[in-house]
């Protein structure tokens, strides 16, 4: 199993940034894949990104690409969102998951944080 926990979010002006982490416990070695997902109220959990372990393969949804930066620190067993120039739509719960590949479906999640946006 693995735990993941994610801690950053609050509140931010359009505009602003705001970092997201994400460690990680448990079989890492497991679930090289972690992906950070989003989900607003009232709408259907969606793809954010997802790095590798070492960090070779990265991926973003085009809504964040060129905005948002997903790293990693394996000695720390972390994953960071960086999110810049903060729109009002990307208010949502961010979560954390790991999955065993680039195209399974996450095993594992985190509790979620919630991150809003405002004017």
């Amino acid at each position: 199993q693995v735990q993941l926990v994610e801690t950053g979010g609050g509140l931010v002006q359009s505009g602003g940034s705001l970092r997201l982490s994400c460690a990680a416990s448990g079989r890492t070695y497991s679930r090289p894949y972690m992906a950070w997902y989003r989900q607003a109220p009232g709408k259907e959990r969606e793809f954010v990104g997802i790095i590798s372990s070492g960090g070779t393969y990265l991926q973003y949804a085009e809504s964040v690409k060129g905005r948002f930066t997903i790293s990693s620190d394996n000695a720390r067993n972390t994953v960071y969102l960086q999110m810049n120039r903060l729109k009002l739509e990307d208010t949502a719960v961010y979560y954390c998951a790991a999955s065993t590949t680039l195209t399974s479906p996450p095993n594992s999640w985190g509790q979620g944080t919630q991150v809003t946006v405002s004017s």
